[in-house]
């Protein structure tokens, strides 16, 4: 799939770093419980590391207690990419930013009590935070 930001691996590589790449890039997944955002409580708006696309809004944010940063909903319908996952065995909706292509982490229907009944389960390492001003 052709994406709005392209990049060779190399400068993506270079961009982000090992664990940012290796993320972003290669769909891996940080520890539970150790993202720099689970605990995040101010107001403002949750971008794509990669490329600074606007992906969540703190108002979609709640604790799941999964151990990583949860949301009920994207910023807008297009902001993200639904994929079918079926590695580990199992099968899950991997979620990959639309502008970049950049996984996230996955989505699971089981957001209870949430107004969509979703929680996009994000890895800290594929967002940055913008703080209301």
């Amino acid at each position: 799939m052709a994406y709005e930001v392209e990049k060779s691996e190399d400068e993506w590589r270079a961009e982000l770093g090992d664990e940012q790449y290796a993320v972003l890039r290669q769909a891996a997944t940080e520890r539970a419980w150790t993202g720099e955002l689970l605990d995040e409580e101010r107001s403002g708006l949750y971008t794509c590391a990669g490329c600074g696309n606007e992906l969540f809004v703190s108002g979609t944010k709640f604790d799941s207690n999964c151990g990583w940063p949860s949301f009920y909903e994207s910023v807008r319908e297009d902001a993200v990419e639904l994929l079918e996952d079926d590695s580990h065995g199992m099968v899950r909706t991997e979620v990959r930013c639309a502008r970049c292509g950049g996984h996230l982490g996955h989505v699971f229907p089981d957001g209870f009590g949430t107004p969509t009944g979703n929680r996009y389960c994000m890895n800290s390492l594929s967002l940055n935070f913008e703080p209301e001003s």
